[in-house]
């Protein structure tokens, strides 16, 4: 009896060391919110409807998995909206205005988003510039370019056979039509696997979590700490990558002006998904659930016909309680 009674303190205490109950308690949140606005909505549980929650949660998410990779390393990425918006417009000028093929498009948004990773990623690392005010700079020299560039007007993927389908088709429905579940959710899910994989299994992985639980540390035992944070920066860059291509598809076209706004939401999803924001702790599930209440959050609203601007205010009270109940976590522990 003893025995058995100590087995489950060791349990419930490894389930605490490992964060597992503040994703369990984000899963709760992410059902409380269906079930609330399931009874004050009778259009939110519709099909369609469920369907539009995953298609935007397919973008969010992907950028909240770049900025989970970050946040582990103790830094942050405040420009993962507008990166996201400057390899849509890449893509945007290579497959329309130059008249290369799909997968060369695909190329350069996934390649140009790497290398504005990699440029943060130097300026933190070999500048030692703080993580803050360097993404804050890319953000803004980021929104410049994509203007710059798109010369300030939308491009169109009208002439591109295919474009849309990267995330409104669904492969899945053409196996099963009864789940129409469309292709950017199904990358989504494809990176998210890659992501989890990278932290749990490779030296990348390993060594995100060791600089930010202490960096010092990592530098002290011989590892080139600047080469691995930058390698983790240009990864994340390649993500936000593909989040710029499930948004163009997703509008059939590149708005260079879209962007801004976007990385509070990535920012918010990880840390309700349990990554703590002063580094060294984090998961990928944590993540995703994260985003699907940011998700199921905003369509509530809209449904309930709230006002944009309430929305977000809603958006950023939600930001505070995560980051305070981060503080909270981190002061038991």
């Amino acid at each position: 009896m003893n025995q058995s009674i100590s087995q489950s303190r060791n349990f419930f205490s490894q389930l605490i060391k490992d964060g597992a109950h503040q994703k369990l308690l984000a899963f709760a949140s992410l059902i409380a919110l269906l079930i609330i606005f399931s009874v004050t909505s009778p259009n939110f549980m519709q099909i369609s409807n469920m369907i539009a929650i995953l298609q935007a949660t397919s973008v969010n998410g992907v950028l909240a998995i770049a900025a989970t990779l970050v946040i582990i390393t103790g830094g942050i990425d405040l420009s993962v909206g507008t990166l996201m918006t400057f390899t849509a417009v890449i893509a945007g000028v290579v497959l329309t205005n130059l008249g290369m093929p799909l997968p060369l498009g695909i190329i350069a948004a996934i390649g140009s988003g790497a290398l504005c990773g990699l440029c943060s990623g130097t300026l933190v690392s070999k500048m030692k510039i703080p993580p803050f005010i360097a993404t804050l700079g890319m953000m803004l020299i980021l929104k410049g370019f994509s203007l710059v560039i798109s010369g300030t007007r939308p491009i169109y993927f009208n002439d591109t056979p295919g474009f849309d389908l990267i995330s409104r088709g669904s492969i899945i429905g053409e196996i099963i039509p009864a789940l129409p579940i469309p292709n950017g959710v199904l990358i989504l899910f494809i990176v998210a696997i890659m992501a989890s994989y990278i932290l749990a299994k490779t030296v990348l992985g390993r060594y995100a979590f060791a600089l930010g639980s202490n960096e010092e540390a990592v530098r002290l035992s011989g590892v080139k700490v600047d080469n691995w944070k930058m390698a983790i920066y240009a990864l994340a860059g390649g993500i936000c990558g593909i989040a710029g291509l499930l948004i163009a598809s997703r509008l059939n076209s590149a708005q260079p002006a879209l962007g801004l706004g976007y990385e509070l939401e990535a920012i918010a999803a990880v840390v309700i998904g349990g990554t703590s924001l002063s580094g060294g702790r984090g998961t990928i599930l944590g993540t995703l659930i994260g985003a699907l209440i940011m998700g199921v959050l905003t369509n509530g609203l809209r449904v309930l016909s709230v006002a944009q601007e309430w929305q977000t205010v809603i958006t950023g009270a939600i930001i505070i309680l995560a980051v305070y109940a981060d503080m909270m976590r981190r002061k038991k522990q």
